[in-house]
């Protein structure tokens, strides 16, 4: 059964709020970061008083000091991000990089910017001793190399152009160790504080091939917190956005009629408006689509994370579960219920599932309220 509504009736003005899983949980999210000489830190030694560590802590404090100098003279290719010594590090962070997700335990920096983590193949004369697995890039579905054209492949992390036209990086540290490798975007997976994972896809990061100097074998490479635009704190600000809101059009005026249909699965709009919803909502979900029967699809495989999405009526909002926008297919996929129609939009029953829809015909108005419809 189709129920029209008129322009008068209701505004479809589909500010369709759609927020990343990052910002969906609370507004954002807080990530652990590990005291080397914590309990949960491989450089723990439970021999040690409290005060033998704080004089360790002191030692490596006024150590790093004397390796931060800004008047360091480095070749125009090899411009360093910042002297440190990055294996006396007081903070280490665990992440996971690719899909699946691989954890590493990396040195939290805020005195650089580079993501970077040691990468197969790397044999040992050139790369220093590291006792988790290398991260293979070939086993990641969601690993991709930056090519020498993009913006992110600038100086100073930029080192070269291989013969395929992808950027090369190269960074050194006050104390003489380096690394050097391919730049590439990956997923990245952080742990938060309130128990969800949090993936922030396509996450600039250099994958090492050739790496030296003063590191420690327990742990995979740093992790840039500073100010830099390859920081992960800045790529952070774009990956975790506010919400985006996409103002509907039908017809030639903002707004305009929708068919809220019990009898229609799916739901169509305009293709413009479709399009670019699909492109918003692809950008957020920190998974590669595959091919499918719908528009935007993804294998379940790949644990997609879904946006929140808020269907923005004239006069009250509707907040939809990932449920209500994405359907199963298979056992191994999902695709998106949002669908391109050159006609009248239809508004299908996937999104009215686990609502009571109210329709007050002299009131003209139809109202939603979220329930468990198997429980009824």
């Amino acid at each position: 059964m189709a129920t029209f509504l008129s322009c008068a009736f209701i505004l479809f003005f589909l500010c369709l709020s759609v927020i990343s899983p990052a910002e969906a949980q609370t507004g954002g999210f807080s990530v652990e970061l590990i005291h080397r000489d914590s309990p949960k830190s491989p450089f723990y030694n439970p021999n040690e008083t409290p005060y033998q560590r704080l004089r360790n802590a002191l030692n490596r404090s006024a150590n790093r000091l004397s390796h931060f100098n800004k008047n360091s003279s480095v070749s125009s290719s090899k411009v360093s991000q910042a002297d440190i010594i990055p294996n006396v590090g007081e903070y280490l962070i665990r992440i996971s990089i690719g899909t699946p997700p691989v954890e590493i335990l990396a040195v939290a920096d805020t005195g650089s910017d580079l993501i970077w983590t040691q990468c197969q193949p790397c044999p040992p004369s050139q790369c220093y001793k590291q006792d988790n697995p290398l991260f293979d890039p070939q086993k990641s579905s969601t690993y991709k190399y930056l090519s020498c054209s993009s913006s992110q492949c600038a100086p100073p992390i930029k080192d070269s152009c291989s013969a395929e036209g992808n950027c090369k990086y190269s960074v050194s540290y006050g104390d003489e160790s380096f690394s050097n490798g391919d730049l590439a975007t990956e997923t990245v997976t952080v742990g938060s504080t309130s128990g969800q994972a949090v993936a922030l896809p396509e996450i600039v990061f250099g994958c090492g091939t050739k790496n030296g100097g003063k590191f420690n074998s327990k742990t995979d490479g740093i992790v840039g917190l500073g100010g830099g635009d390859a920081s992960l704190i800045s790529q952070m600000k774009t990956t975790i956005a506010g919400d985006q809101r996409l103002g509907f059009t039908s017809g030639s005026t903002p707004g305009g009629d929708i068919v809220i249909d019990s009898g229609t699965t799916l739901t169509y709009l305009p293709p413009a408006y479709a399009s670019k919803l699909l492109s918003v909502m692809s950008s957020m979900i920190a998974a590669q689509p595959v091919e499918g029967p719908y528009d935007l699809c993804y294998s379940i495989s790949s644990r997609p994370q879904f946006p929140e999405v808020t269907i923005h009526f004239r006069d009250a909002d509707v907040k939809l579960s990932p449920s209500n926008f994405f359907m199963n297919i298979s056992e191994d996929l999902v695709c998106s219920v949002f669908n391109a129609r050159d006609d009248i939009p239809l508004y299908g029953n996937i999104m009215q599932t686990n609502f009571l829809i109210g329709y007050d015909i002299e009131g003209r108005t139809v109202s939603f309220k979220p329930t468990d419809c198997s429980k009824q």
